[in-house]
């Protein structure tokens, strides 16, 4: 996701304080602007920690686990595509159109994966949620960058991380609830019809403060940046084809993958992002390796849990419950006033956390390890993760004109969506390798056939190193001149 944030001594003046009536971002002008957006990230936090539990029973329903990482990196590699035209879309017309049409396509891919009858079909509707999902996360932080001053941001920001802590409890044990008594399927048609009160409440104040172009000499479409984004798109899409297939014909896809990929993220990323420049090619690297080794582990806990340890899927979700609330507490942190002159080194303890967690869950593969441990180890993670994304947000927009937020944006969000793809690309390929297709659905099965413990130390561990490096870019995110 993507956000900037205030000056130095603007944040020293900010009120993050959600209850603040005289100024913050739920006194009276900002309070239905402020409800409704953050009940739309309420809402695809649901998505995120419902589906997400649901996942191992749809794949294992469906006969595709061995498609399994596609079910996620699916969803990241159409959302890059949607991330450059929201941020071109925005900062010519505004996020409105943006917004609502993204709702409208996330909507829809949810009702497709639903009704899926075969594991590709449900991948299909994951891609539309992607693209839906891609629109809706720029255009709401172009939101933030027009609709809040600058004090204000941080407080949004926190904001948009507390509105994760009643999901991240809830969402695993109804989402496992309803696997268990009504079927996965509900799990994802059950969501779309909630989208319509939030939407219906901030609109108004949307069009308001938010509607028009960034300024009146905003430029028109760049088709340079729209090309590259489909290369981007479609050269993450055959990448990935390629990890999951691991035969010598694969290589042809693989080769024409990154041939698109590398030259569209050298012309839609930051110049210097990938050498870890100082300032902004540092955030927006930082927010790829953080965002991407996370997701990437993360998206393997309830698998290992249910086919490893066999629990259920209500359980295996339920490890993730502590997520919401250390990450809300990690990004209320970030956002006191006072601890601005520390945000770089708040980042740099928050990766190093961040690479402990991941390092630790596959520890559970050895069956003397309760698995609560995961629980305790991945609260510790979203805590950390709590102090880096929201972190790299505001700075962002603080290093990022009016006119640049959407453009900005996208290339924040595409750093993050592209690493999700890459690196999920990379541990389902190794997954698959070491027989991860073909885990035990039960811990009486594993015991049975032998398990495959390898297939998901050999998805943690490298992204724990990931992590590790991340360490490091956080402490190139402060320019010479701050």
């Amino acid at each position: 996701m993507t956000a900037l944030d205030p000056r130095d001594t603007e944040v020293a003046a900010a009120t993050p304080s959600l209850s603040d009536a005289t100024g913050g971002v739920l006194s009276r002008p900002y309070r239905a602007l402020s409800i409704g957006i953050v009940s739309v990230v309420l809402l695809i936090a649901f998505e995120a920690t419902a589906v997400g539990t649901a996942m191992p029973v749809a794949a294992r329903e469906l006969d595709g686990l061995s498609l399994y990482a596609f079910a996620f990196s699916g969803y990241f590699t159409t959302s890059l595509f949607g991330m450059v035209f929201a941020g071109q879309w925005s900062d010519r017309s505004g996020p409105l159109s943006s917004l609502t049409c993204g709702i409208a396509a996330f909507a829809a891919g949810l009702l497709v994966s639903g009704t899926a009858s075969t594991m590709w079909l449900f991948i299909l509707g994951r891609a539309v949620q992607g693209l839906g999902g891609g629109l809706v996360i720029v255009a709401l932080y172009v939101l933030v960058g027009r609709a809040y001053p600058e004090r204000l941001r941080p407080a949004i920001m926190a904001a948009f991380a507390a509105s994760w802590v009643i999901p991240s409890v809830v969402g695993p044990l109804a989402s496992g609830a309803v696997t268990e008594q009504l079927g996965w399927r509900w799990v994802f048609i059950g969501i779309p019809v909630l989208v319509v009160f939030p939407l219906a409440l901030a609109l108004p104040q949307i069009r308001r403060r938010a509607a028009g172009p960034a300024s009146e000499t905003a430029a028109p479409f760049d088709a340079r940046r729209i090309r590259l984004a489909f290369g981007i798109s479609l050269g993450a899409g055959l990448l990935q084809y390629a990890a999951q297939d691991l035969h010598w014909v694969s290589l042809v896809p693989g080769v024409a993958g990154a041939a698109l990929l590398v030259p569209a993220v050298l012309g839609l990323l930051p110049r210097g992002t990938y050498r870890a420049a100082r300032g902004l090619p540092s955030v927006v690297l930082l927010r790829g390796v953080s965002a991407g080794a996370f997701v990437a582990a993360e998206s393997f806990i309830p698998l290992m849990l249910v086919t490893e340890r066999g629990l259920s899927p209500t359980l295996a979700g339920f490890s993730l419950a502590p997520a919401g609330a250390t990450w809300a507490l990690g990004s209320y942190i970030q956002s006191r006033p006072h601890l601005e002159p520390y945000r770089e080194r708040l980042m740099t303890l928050g990766m190093v956390v961040v690479a402990a967690a991941i390092a630790t869950a596959p520890s559970v593969l050895i069956h003397a390890v309760p698995p609560w441990i995961v629980a305790v180890a991945w609260g510790f993670g979203c805590f950390g993760m709590g102090l880096v994304i929201s972190s790299t947000s505001v700075l962002l927009l603080k290093l990022s004109a009016p006119e640049e937020a959407g453009a900005n944006s996208a290339a924040l969000q595409i750093s993050d969506g592209l690493s999700n793809v890459v690196l999920l690309s990379a541990g389902g390929a190794a997954f698959a390798a070491l027989g991860g297709g073909t885990v035990a659905h039960t811990a009486t099965e594993a015991t049975a056939q032998g398990s495959h413990p390898a297939a998901f130390a050999v998805v943690f561990l490298p992204m724990a190193a990931v992590a590790l490096v991340g360490a490091w870019v956080a402490t190139r995110t402060r320019t010479e001149s701050r």
